[in-house]
């Protein structure tokens, strides 16, 4: 039996190498663990490059200092990450914040260009009414939130910003779906 994370990257034909999880976490880890087993056991086809991976110790977990650590595992500067020049200063990516010329605006990294773009949402004039399920569920059908992927539109963030109970206001978060 496979965890659904593994099945999910087989189902989409995603590379282990391109794991979903956070470089470091538990859930990084384990997904290489499972695959780096199921490949041993041949129930796996492996890429030329995820059979490198499987090679080495990632997947397994040792201790530093007495605290558990991922092996082999890359070690990413997030706050580099995070971070990024816009238009001669340092901004936060993925952090949506209120103001500018809409009611919201977040700033992302375009895939495809490499730049840092400004994405701004949400109509000044207009509350949210998160709380309201009703709301909720006709926003959803009329943005199409479900297949909004596109982290540099608006739409994608809006259907995403309830998830932000410090800038809705809200005293809890919600997802829109």
């Amino acid at each position: 039996m496979t965890t659904e994370a593994f099945r999910y990257h087989v189902d989409n034909k995603f590379p282990i190498t391109e794991n979903v999880f956070r470089p470091g976490s538990e859930g990084y880890v384990e997904l290489f663990k499972e695959a780096k087993k199921l490949w041993k056991e041949g129930k796996y086809d492996a890429n030329e490059d995820e059979k490198l991976v499987f090679e080495t110790d990632l997947g397994e977990w040792g201790t530093y200092n007495g605290s558990k650590v991922p092996l082999d595992c890359p070690l990413i500067n997030e706050s580099a990450l995070n971070e990024a020049e816009y238009q001669g200063r340092k901004v936060k990516l993925g952090k949506p914040a209120r103001g500018g010329s809409k009611k919201f605006y977040v700033y992302v990294r375009d895939p495809k260009t490499k730049k840092v773009k400004k994405v701004s949402f949400g109509d000044k004039g207009m509350s949210l009414k998160l709380a309201d399920p009703a709301r909720r569920k006709s926003f959803v059908a009329r943005h199409k939130c479900k297949q909004s992927k596109d982290r540099t539109s608006a739409r994608y963030w809006s259907c995403r910003i309830g998830r932000y109970k410090n800038l809705t206001g809200s005293k809890k978060s919600y997802t829109w779906w």
